[in-house]
């Protein structure tokens, strides 16, 4: 199996379980690791024959930036069932996505949650 990564998409989001979190935002990022084939892309230099990671970008930074959810965990399980369903080449994705401003009685660089989704059928 190939890859795809895409580091460090980031957008302002309201996700959060806290009111402060859903009222005032703040900066989330994503990585986002595509598992594929690159042999036909590879071979003959057509993105028609690969996954367009522009659309994947855009796709990411959509869900980061769009309607708001309380946990990370939901939000990379949102993330990686929207690529699987656009983007049929891909087998597999993992995402991971941060939160530096995560509330917390201390400090912390971020806060991050990752999870692989593969695809079944």
């Amino acid at each position: 199996m190939d890859y795809i990564e895409l580091c460090g998409i980031t957008a302002y989001g309201y996700h959060g379980v806290l009111a402060e979190e859903t009222r005032l935002g703040q900066r989330f990022t994503a990585d986002v690791r595509l598992e594929t084939s690159l042999a036909a892309i590879g071979a003959g230099d057509d993105i028609r024959d690969g996954v367009d990671y522009s659309a994947v970008f855009t796709l990411v930074e959509g869900l980061l930036s769009g309607t708001p959810v309380r946990t990370l965990e939901r939000l990379v399980t949102l993330i990686n069932e929207a690529v699987l369903r656009e983007f049929p080449a891909v087998v597999a994705v993992t995402t991971k996505v941060y939160k530096p401003a995560a509330p917390v009685a201390g400090v912390l660089r971020y806060a991050a949650v990752s999870r692989r989704a593969v695809r079944h059928g």
